[in-house]
């Protein structure tokens, strides 16, 4: 199969699909790789670096598109990413697509059939090709606080941890999940106080346990949501419904109830956003404030650590796009549920039924495209 890698676009976004050394894999096992000239430089990967891998280098993403029949890429595809697309070809990224109706409306319109990362499962229920990002966003959504909350950047003022003699800022995670318990980790480390809400008991009993108690646990319901935010210097939003629009936990009320200079970091706003005061901004300008509350919005955190990320994600990725360039999207899916799940449109149809739900189409059963 001819995979193709164009050069991510979205803003500052320093990732890339295919990192070298995997497409050095696929070559071994048969495939032809067309990557847009200098999509790698983020990661320091020189189009030269590909070539010594076995892949062919095009100028632009016009060729990119026009040529391959799998796309692999990191961020979903911009307006005129979108625009390039056509019927029968594969799209395989992520896609986030139930807060995002033109993206959605173009990628029906295209025939294109279009794999989403983030909404595959594995047998356990975890989002295996989510996981990754996830990891490294919980661990950017503290480092990124705590330079906001800095008197510099609009924050309170405060060291995350203290020094002794003076408290420590009091962090706030909402949803103990993958991004929240790495950013537990990375909090704990820096010596906050931290305090976790979760709906799921088991999920608290975990973080009890893998944290040996020194992290706070606290049933997730209204009014632990109003206590907690108001006494907070940073808030961290990692709440996932896989697929859907992310809740709106936090209210208009409850932001304006907040200190000043306290600090709200959404990592959920890849799906819409956890706080009803967010909406998505990017590395260039990452911050605002409203009712003197600074808001750390970015939709792709980890395209600010590509190196890391990239290498994190192909670890995931590459087994799929394997799978996919050995099987093709047919049988690849077929004998698989779980990778299935990941199909949100097919040849104008919506297959994820969150989005669907979200968006106003249409669903159809992915197990009925065959």
């Amino acid at each position: 199969m001819l995979i193709g890698v164009p050069k991510e676009i979205k803003n500052r976004e320093n990732r890339v699909g295919l990192t070298p050394e995997s497409v050095q894999e696929l070559i071994a096992a048969g495939h032809q790789v067309l990557v847009e000239s200098h999509a790698g430089q983020g990661i320091n990967a020189s189009d030269d670096n590909y070539i010594m891998a076995g892949a062919v280098i095009a100028s632009n993403a016009t060729e990119i598109f026009s040529q391959a029949k799998m796309i692999v890429k990191v961020k979903e595809p911009q307006a005129v990413e979108r625009a390039l697309l056509r019927e029968g070809q594969l799209l395989f990224t992520y896609l986030h697509l139930a807060p995002d109706a033109e993206q959605t409306k173009d990628l029906v319109a295209s025939g294109a059939t279009c794999i989403a990362y983030e909404t595959i499962t594995c047998a356990s229920g975890a989002l295996p090709l989510l996981a990754p990002m996830s990891e490294v966003a919980g661990r950017m959504s503290i480092q990124a606080g705590s330079h906001v909350l800095e008197k510099t950047q609009g924050g309170r003022g405060m060291l995350l941890g203290g020094v002794p003699g003076v408290a420590p800022a009091k962090v706030v995670i909402i949803g103990g999940g993958v991004v929240g318990s790495n950013a537990v980790q990375m909090a704990l480390g820096a010596r906050a106080d931290v305090t976790v809400l979760d709906r799921s008991k088991q999920v608290l009993v975990h973080l009890d346990q893998e944290f040996g108690g020194a992290v706070k646990t606290v049933y997730s319901n209204k009014a632990a949501l109003e206590k907690h935010v108001s006494e907070a210097d940073l808030v961290i939003g990692s709440v996932l419904i896989p697929g859907a629009t992310a809740p709106k936990l936090v209210t208009k009320e409850m932001v304006a109830g907040m200190k000043r200079g306290a600090v709200l970091v959404d990592v959920a706003i890849d799906q819409g956003g956890c706080f009803a005061t967010s909406y998505a901004t990017t590395h260039q300008e990452p911050t605002y404030e409203v009712d003197g509350v600074m808001h750390y919005c970015v939709a792709n955190m980890p395209g600010g650590v590509p190196l890391t990320s990239t290498y994190a994600l192909n670890n995931a990725t590459l087994p799929y796009v394997m799978k996919l360039a050995n099987q093709g999207w047919h049988q690849a899916l077929a004998g698989d549920k779980h990778f299935l799940a990941g199909l949100n449109v097919h040849a104008g149809q919506v297959t994820n039924v969150h989005v669907a739900e979200a968006l106003g189409y249409q669903y159809v059963d992915p197990a009925l495209v065959y």
